[in-house]
């Protein structure tokens, strides 16, 4: 990713993305005197709550929504082309895994299947398309039958990738064990609704124990985004796919950048996001190294931060 693209990419979105457009000219900020990726500001992703993030003049093809748990308003992510959104899942798998083709997909998404705006479910239905496996699927609440499922695919030694909520994946290894070396495992994050909070590493620990051959990867993507990252490593840390970088910030100033190594605020710059903002300020706290690969620590406590007092000045 190179810093002109960046530059070329923010300076089209700062004029036609209006909520960005409005957020620059809030912050007195002049899209040309940008220079470097390092004094671009990063829109909160609470904007994609409350507003319209898109700079297209056709009507989005699809809106992608995230979950949210009772009486919270899920983020709202206009898709300009579901058909780019599917062609950036496969660049990114095929640099992560290879060919969707060499592998059987399987998901274990109990409660997002129903949810037609989840980009997770699209990604997986992209992935298992591309696949063509006759045992690919989704398997809901239907562990008894992933389990029979994967027990066949290690009979016949065919490679199987698995992706799963973490809630369904611990309540899988609980009660099943498939040892199998063909097949790897993705959690997604997703314990809503447990109230337990566990570290990457306990996490990733609880699940090997039903999957005992078998490593155990992270994902990490959201609804406000085209791309995905993933850990495929034992030391956990994210690497980012070719349209995307993670930048850290100060959690007291928003607009400050920490360096390598130090705690803080994760940035999101994805290219791939052209149609709608391609620089989201998260919410989560992390870490980033000096190879560009970053660890995910958990939430940042809701706290105001200077950008997100503007929200009721946009319109």
């Amino acid at each position: 990713m190179k810093d002109c693209d960046i530059l070329k990419v923010f300076r089209y979105q700062a004029k036609h993305t209006a909520v960005y457009a409005r957020y620059m000219q809030l912050l007195e900020v002049d899209p040309e005197k940008v220079k470097s990726p390092e004094e671009i500001p990063f829109l909160p992703i609470r904007f994609f709550k409350s507003h319209t993030v898109y700079n297209r003049p056709s009507p989005p093809e699809h809106i992608f929504t995230s979950s949210a748990t009772t009486g919270m308003v899920p983020s709202r992510h206009p898709v300009d082309s579901l058909a780019r959104y599917g062609k950036n899942v496969l660049e990114i798998f095929r640099s992560f895994y290879g060919n969707p083709s060499d592998y059987t997909i399987l998901a274990l998404l109990p409660s997002y299947l129903e949810r037609t705006g989840s980009s997770l479910v699209y990604m997986m239905k992209v992935l298992m398309e591309e696949s063509g496996a006759q045992a690919n699927g989704f398997y809901l609440h239907d562990q008894d039958r992933l389990y029979h499922t994967l027990l066949a695919l290690a009979r016949d030694k065919k490679p199987v990738w698995l992706m799963g909520v973490s809630f369904a994946l611990l309540d899988f290894a609980a009660k099943y064990t498939v040892s199998h070396p063909g097949l790897i495992v993705v959690e997604t994050g997703g314990m809503k609704g447990r109230n337990i909070e566990l570290t990457r590493e306990t996490l990733h620990e609880r699940i090997r124990n039903g999957f005992p051959a078998s490593p155990v990867h992270s994902e990490y993507g959201m609804a406000e985004m085209f791309s995905q990252a993933y850990a495929c490593r034992e030391d956990l840390l994210f690497s980012c796919p070719s349209s995307m970088r993670v930048i850290i910030r100060n959690l007291q100033d928003p607009f400050l950048q920490e360096p390598d190594g130090s705690r803080g605020g994760i940035n999101i710059i994805d290219l791939a996001n052209s149609h709608s903002c391609s620089f989201i300020e998260t919410q989560d706290l992390g870490y980033r190294l000096s190879d560009g690969r970053f660890q995910v620590l958990g939430r940042i406590p809701d706290t105001e931060r200077r950008g997100c007092n503007m929200l009721t000045d946009i319109s």
